[in-house]
């Protein structure tokens, strides 16, 4: 018993690794290990044998065992140290903090499309959100028996009793900031105008208030192939596509004269919408060569001037580039949502998305 004691304790101590010990453990206390066999004997005793034998081999067999963990240990937190010695990471340094803050969607579709059509010399026109009944409607060539004129479709501001003032509305597209634009500027006159527009409207693909972009370009010889051109350069970057084919579908827009709903090429894989290729077509914008009367409520003359002008909705091209279901996840949304679409925190938009691409 002694010499099996002394024979295991000193291979323990001198085990380099645990590959070394795990043997020395087989070698001993395995099936066929020398103190395994030494307890099938016990069998074989008498009783008085197995009375002096059996405590001595079971304590023999539990120092052993005491020992081996021991080793176990030691060679683990020695080579925790030395791998400790070796890495660049100071494992006691506080935690780094990570930005919570993520640039919403909407606002990365403004500042893509803003530099988008930088790139073709386009700025960008601001006007306020409350609007006059003329900006809004009068000035746009927008008869009074329109149904966007109609209380189920806007929303007019209160007027106290006996208050004659001209009413107002939450303006329902920016197509006032063009008004604005060329009154102020003249022509010729090249603007986009983003911004937030209110409508009585809510289910999956509409909300009360949502945001448009509406561009207006007027000179002297601007014409619908322009327009085309325009549109086409602007999906090409902003879709990222190598290859865009456009449909004009005649149309009819009050501000516009002819006008034209304009159409992408687009397919449908397992329900996931692919833009620039297959045999279908999905309706993104509404265009059109500006109506005179337009023109001249802009203080612009029809007869010097002409031009073109469109509008899209940014929610909506934000969904169509990043696969989002439901317009009013946009506005219930937390960081969870956010990534999932691939908005990590604190992403910034690329400025350099231009007619490059």
């Amino acid at each position: 018993m002694s010499d099996l004691r002394a024979k295991y304790l000193e291979q323990i101590g001198a085990a380099p690794d645990a590959a070394a010990l795990e043997g020395v453990r087989l070698a001993a206390l395995g099936k066929k290990g020398e103190i395994a066999l030494k307890m099938r004997e016990l069998g074989q005793m008498s009783a008085e044998e197995r009375q002096a034998a059996g405590p001595a081999l079971n304590g023999l067999k539990s120092e052993i065992d005491a020992a081996l963990k021991a080793r176990k240990s030691a060679l683990e937190d020695a080579a925790l140290d030395a791998r400790l010695k070796t890495e660049w990471l100071d494992v006691t340094l506080p935690g780094r903090p990570r930005p919570t803050g993520s640039i919403h969607p909407i606002s990365q579709v403004m500042e893509e499309l803003t530099a988008i059509f930088a790139d073709m010399g386009f700025a960008v026109a601001e006007g306020p959100q409350v609007e006059s009944d003329w900006f809004n409607f009068d000035a746009l060539n927008i008869a009074p028996e329109h149904p966007a004129r109609q209380e189920h479709d806007t929303f007019f501001m209160h007027r106290a009793e006996g208050d004659d003032r001209p009413p107002h509305v939450l303006r329902t597209h920016t197509s006032p900031v063009q008004i604005r634009a060329m009154q102020a500027q003249g022509a010729p006159i090249r603007v986009i105008a983003p911004g937030r527009v209110y409508r009585m409207d809510m289910d999956q693909t509409h909300t009360p208030m949502f945001h448009q972009v509406e561009g207006l370009a007027i000179d002297r010889d601007i014409s619908m192939a322009q327009l085309k051109w325009t549109l086409e350069e602007f999906c090409r970057a902003f879709f990222e596509l190598d290859e865009v084919e456009l449909r004009f579908r005649a149309s009819h827009f009050p501000f516009t004269e002819p006008s034209a709903e304009v159409d992408i090429r687009c397919s449908w894989d397992n329900g996931q919408l692919k833009l620039g290729e297959g045999n279908d077509w999905l309706e993104i914008l509404g265009s059109g060569m500006v109506h005179p009367h337009v023109l001249r409520a802009g203080g612009i003359d029809p007869d010097q001037w002409q031009g073109f002008a469109f509008g899209m909705g940014i929610d909506r091209i934000a969904m169509l580039k990043y696969g989002i279901p439901d317009l009013r996840a946009f506005f219930e949304s937390d960081l969870r949502w956010l990534r999932h679409y691939g908005f990590a925190a604190l992403d910034q938009p690329s400025l350099a998305a231009g007619l490059s691409r």
